[in-house]
């Protein structure tokens, strides 16, 4: 969208006719101020392209009246006129703001063409900031962060911190917490979003082939180089590059990773020529690098330079209270991309959902759900469509024993709420509560190991004489096959 409406404010009424003929000639609309606090005034008011003013005005002066568009107006493009040819005047004018500046006598081609300029800033401005508005918006459609846990809180406050600068990051997390979107996160809200995110798992790349992967190589470098590549790095340029399981890097390739944080250069494989980058690092791991460091399979340096912003992500066994708002995310997001209608969880799946302890983190409650849906075909959700709940393991150790049953269990025999343990009054809960568990465990591997005592005891960590009593206390009938 091309410049329309400018504003000239001026204490010069011959100053103000010139410039309002001339710009309206060109076809703008023109609004004119005698002093400074008048065009204050109308900036408030109205809307401007661009303001050209005086530097000196009755009132508010041009330069502090720059000062206070900046805090009205911060996307209002400024030329500021002044009488005192001079770099004083220039650099105070650019310090506070203005977009550029303009020395009486000035000529008409000369406003032109810093209009012209302006033009085009303000073009490109906007097309950076839809650019940016669009590649967010898509950012948080498609791969949004969930989460409103206090440790997901501060993970927020981290990233609106660091993004904004070229800080590097190292995000550190169990495999499926979503270290990638966090990397994604810190570059779609930095300066760099509309330059590339290069996402490289060290992990996956065969060791032989990662150095070419990164800093590329040149034609002839190893056999089946048949013309130069550019690697991951030179792709990356003016963005930013996250390198996954950085920890699996081999160590000479961690040399060559801190000269790109050092130096801000590389080198192609089989090549002499460096190459200067200009590349944010975000690195991520699942392993303890200071554990690395001591056994020397990490680079203390690289380390250091890597942990300058440190990311912790918990497992999301550590954080269930996200458990339900990802559940729903993924209910839409794959109801959405499946073009059904959207399908619901029943409460008691919800809970069974939220206490298990999903040893995959983020990455495994999306597959199941994604699972559920796509081979249900009710729309409401059961345990049924989660098969990893039927087999009983929660896969996150503590977390085995099922609560909502638990509760169950205490509240008909107590007709009372666990949530309100602490009424509860001396009684049997215990060896009510044992004999429950005890019956089917036994029963399960009694069954299992085709009804081996035996076996069975030596399983279960108890002698077989115990084992006897407890099918005798259970009344467990003994099957033969």
């Amino acid at each position: 969208m091309s410049m329309q409406r400018i504003l000239v404010a001026d204490d010069e009424e011959s100053m103000r006719w010139v410039l309002s003929k001339a710009l309206r000639k060109k076809g703008f609309a023109v609004d004119l101020a005698r002093d400074g606090d008048e065009a204050l005034r109308l900036i408030r008011s109205e809307s401007y392209d661009l303001a050209i003013l005086d530097i000196k005005m009755p009132g508010v002066s041009g330069l502090d009246l720059l000062e206070r568009v900046r805090e009205v107006k911060a996307d209002l493009l400024v030329v500021i006129m002044t009488a005192e040819a001079g770099m004083k005047n220039a650099i105070e004018a650019m310090k506070r703001g203005a977009y550029d500046y303009l020395t009486k006598p000035f000529d008409l081609e000369v406003v032109d063409a810093i209009i012209e300029k302006a033009n085009r800033a303000r073009e490109m401005t906007m097309q950076v900031s839809t650019l940016r508005d669009e590649l967010k918006e898509q950012f948080l459609m498609e791969r949004g962060i969930i989460g409103n846990s206090p440790p997901m809180r501060e993970v927020y406050k981290t990233i609106g911190k660091v993004a904004p600068s070229d800080m590097t990051v190292l995000v550190q997390g169990e495999s499926g917490t979503g270290k990638e979107l966090i990397a994604r996160a810190i570059h779609y809200n930095s300066r760099r979003l509309v330059k590339p995110f290069i996402a490289m798992n060290c992990a996956a790349i065969p060791k032989e082939l990662l150095e070419s992967e990164l800093f590329g190589h040149e034609k002839g470098a190893f056999t089946g180089a048949t013309e130069r590549k550019p690697g991951k790095f030179e792709q990356a340029n003016g963005g930013t590059i996250f390198l996954d399981e950085i920890g699996d890097m081999p160590l000479d390739l961690q040399a060559k990773i801190l000269r790109v944080l050092q130096e801000r250069e590389i080198t192609r494989t089989g090549g002499s020529q460096s190459i200067q980058v200009d590349v944010r690092i975000v690195a991520a791991t699942n392993q303890e690098l200071l554990q690395l460091v001591q056994q020397r399979l990490f680079r203390e340096d690289l380390y250091y330079r890597l942990n300058v912003v440190p990311i912790n992500l918990l497992p999301l066994r550590e954080r269930r209270e996200d458990i339900p708002l990802l559940i729903d995310h993924f209910l839409q997001k794959t109801c959405s991309e499946l073009d059904i209608p959207m399908k619901k969880v029943e409460p008691i799946l919800l809970s069974r959902l939220s206490n298990y302890g999903w040893p995959g983190n983020v990455r495994e409650l999306e597959n199941s759900i994604k699972r559920a849906v796509i081979l249900s075909s009710d729309p409401l959700l059961t345990i049924d469509d989660f098969p990893i709940l039927i087999s009983g393991h929660s896969g996150g150790g503590q977390d085995s024993f099922d609560e909502l049953s638990l509760e169950a269990l205490v509240d008909r025999r107590l007709r009372i709420s666990f949530a309100n343990v602490e009424k509860l009054e001396s009684g049997d809960v215990y060896s009510m509560v044992m004999e429950q568990v005890e019956r089917p465990l036994i029963s399960f591997l009694l069954e299992k190991t085709r009804w081996n005592q035996v076996r069975a005891a030596s399983i279960l960590g108890i002698n077989r004489n115990t084992l006897r009593k407890k099918i005798t206390e259970l009344g467990i009938e003994m099957k033969k096959e």
